[in-house]
């Protein structure tokens, strides 16, 4: 049971309740249950949404230069698909640069989707509360520096060079000890917490790479630990069911630490929750002591009510769409009351004047992030069923196309069946293509998955993606230059990434 205060004691489950009747009214909780709310409201948030805040490469061709031969050296090492289940390579460059992950607090983000918006939102609420901040996240969008973010916004290249050269000799002093030498993302993962050390930084937003236990993100002890949807990905290293891959992500709930959980499969959630009893942790559970109580859509966004730890947070403006990021809302301000201790310590509210501010600051680039107009192009990092199902549900919701046209360009390990199937209904047409990673799957084969799904006359194949842009562009035009035609990027981060960089953002 959670020891944190419920909003109404009419809400608090009965403490001779079962188990099991917890963990169905955690999961059973329908997500749109209070999507609708009567009445109007004015939006307290002027102008439109803000700017992602994805880099450019340098403009100063010697930084350039130099930032091009960092990501030279660090492509030599094991990719982030090649894994080594152990946080002794990690461990030891930790031991070695001096434990820098142990100089400040941290909180820790776990799950299948929503990792990335979650921390972007986390980092703004602490942020406006005047904490420095540090944000470690991944894969990235264009940049390899918008990983480690420092208040707020990417590390300069010249910063990020920098702190690679630091931990150069350290990272070659590991390698020499070791079976294997460190991998580029346990490299990165040891850049992110020397330079959070280095800033220094009040508290830490740490995403993990994949998983939990063995995730080289964790050395560090969570005061908070987060747990966004977990669902079936990565099946081959994580297991094969949401409960196998809930154990997994579990190994980052730490002891006395406080747990957050988003709306979780039953097995899943009781995978979390027995890790959390046995570590003396505290918990908790979306639906059950935070949630998202109403929203509706908005100009650029939506307009929510949320009830946190300590209570009730009317007329929260979200520059992002769908129901998933409201949903994603409710567990970053949960998991930054329980930073500062409401629930546990106090049974109040953070100020909501800075909590609307925060929340109406959030970006998440490539998530649903529009690029064009006339026609619409949307950019989405859906990359698996579950990602591609709320995706689908919001673009509908937000977005009002007579016709969407979809620009798919997927990774040869994921499940594209699945994918594709989850578009399905809402793409008039796919032009499927491929990125420019050794990864991508090839588009003759993902063509030949796409007609299994969306009948031949539906598929159109362009193995270059700026050929497909350009197909897809031209497809919706055919609706009339008023008619709402859109185009919809989606199926991997690096397709993705270079689309946003053709289409002139970045």
């Amino acid at each position: 049971m959670s020891e944190l205060p419920p909003h109404d004691s009419s809400e608090q489950p009965d403490p001779a309740g079962s188990f099991d009747e917890i963990i169905e009214a955690e999961t059973e909780r329908d997500p749109d249950l209070a999507v609708i709310e009567a009445g109007s409201r004015t939006l307290r948030t002027q102008g439109g949404p803000p700017q992602a805040d994805v880099p450019a490469r340098p403009e100063d061709p010697e930084v350039d230069k130099a930032l091009r031969e960092v990501e030279a050296e660090l492509a030599t090492r094991w990719g982030e698909t090649k894994l080594e289940p152990s946080v002794s390579r990690i461990a030891a460059l930790m031991d070695v640069l001096g434990e820098p992950q142990r100089s400040y607090p941290s909180i820790h983000i776990t799950g299948t989707n929503g990792k990335t918006s979650t921390a972007r939102m986390i980092e703004a609420l602490l942020g406006a509360f005047d904490l420095r901040t540090g944000r470690y996240t991944s894969p990235h969008v264009q940049s390899i520096t918008e990983r480690i973010s420092l208040d707020g916004a990417p590390i300069s290249a010249e910063r990020f060079i920098e702190t690679y050269q630091d931990v150069k000799p350290y990272v070659e002093m590991v390698d020499g000890r070791q079976e294997y030498r460190l991998s580029f993302f346990e490299v990165l993962t040891g850049m992110a917490y020397a330079a959070f050390a280095d800033a220094p930084v009040d508290v830490a937003v740490v995403e993990v790479g994949m998983g939990g236990s063995w995730d080289a993100t964790n050395v560090i002890d969570g005061d908070v630990a987060v747990v966004t949807p977990i669902d079936l990905d990565h099946t081959d290293r994580l297991g094969s069911t949401t409960a196998e891959i809930a154990t997994e992500k579990a190994g980052i709930i730490k002891q006395d630490a406080t747990v957050i959980l988003a709306q979780q499969p039953v097995d899943a959630a009781q995978a979390l929750l027995k890790k959390a009893v046995d570590v003396g942790a505290t918990v908790a559970r979306e639906g059950l002591e935070f949630g998202v109580v109403a929203r509706q859509v908005a100009v650029g966004g939506q307009l929510l009510t949320l009830r946190g730890l300590g209570g009730e947070y009317t007329e929260v403006y979200l520059p992002l769409h769908g129901a998933h990021q409201a949903h994603n809302a409710a567990v970053a301000l949960a998991a930054v009351e329980a930073f500062f201790g409401v629930g546990a310590q106090r049974a109040e509210t953070l100020d909501i004047d800075t909590v609307r501010k925060a929340f109406a600051a959030v970006s998440s680039p490539g998530r649903l992030e529009v690029v064009r107009r006339s026609p619409t192009v949307v950019l989405d990092a859906a990359h698996n069923p579950a990602g591609a199902r709320v995706t689908a549900d919001a673009i509908g919701e937000a977005f009002q196309f007579s016709r969407l046209i979809g620009v798919v360009g997927a990774s040869a390990d994921k499940d594209v069946r699945g994918l594709l199937e989850a578009f399905e209904p809402v793409f008039a047409e796919v032009v499927v293509t491929q990125n420019s990673s050794h990864r991508a799957m090839d588009a003759d084969a993902l063509a030949a998955v796409a007609v299994e799904v969306f009948g031949e006359e539906r598929v159109q194949v362009e193995p270059r993606l700026p050929d497909a842009l350009e197909a897809a562009i031209t497809l919706a035009e055919e609706e009339g230059e008023f008619a709402g035609g859109g185009v919809l990027v989606t199926g991997s981060v690096i397709t993705v990434g270079e689309a946003r960089l053709l289409l002139g953002r970045g």
